[in-house]
């Protein structure tokens, strides 16, 4: 599936990092993803579940987070949200991403586009070894 980001992106933060310490790139604008809905998994102090994990949704994923009680497939027109698909990609709670890897059902991560907060979750490593392959660094 191609993401189509674009270079009009309103960033909330200018100079957030993502985890390699590079300039944090977006993570998809369709589905529309992140707490300030710009496409990138940035983090600020109303985001108190610190939605910074460009992550690669899986079947295995959603039917977890579904189990957990945070349905992320059934679509909430009210919040003209679609519901996820597997292959989507959307900014996790750092969180649930570390419970879902905890309870093996991590989906892959993409570490240009995961916001470098994450890392006082999840180690670089455990993150590299989640990694989407396209993304792998």
């Amino acid at each position: 599936m191609a993401h189509k980001l674009s270079a009009m992106t309103i960033r909330y933060e200018a100079d957030a990092r993502n985890v390699l310490g590079g300039e944090l790139e977006p993570c998809s604008l369709s589905p529309l993803t992140g707490f300030y809905r710009n496409g990138c998994c940035e983090t600020g102090p109303d985001d108190t579940g610190m939605h910074t994990v460009c992550a690669v949704m899986t079947e295995e994923f959603l039917r977890f987070s579904m189990s957990v009680g945070n349905d992320l497939s059934t679509p909430r027109p009210e919040f003209d949200f679609a519901g996820l698909r597997p292959g989507d990609r959307w900014c996790l709670c750092a969180p649930r991403w570390k419970e879902a890897l905890d309870a093996g059902a991590a989906p892959e991560v993409v570490l240009a586009a995961t916001h470098e907060e994450v890392l006082a979750i999840a180690p670089l490593n455990v993150l590299r070894a989640h990694a989407a392959p396209q993304a792998k660094a």
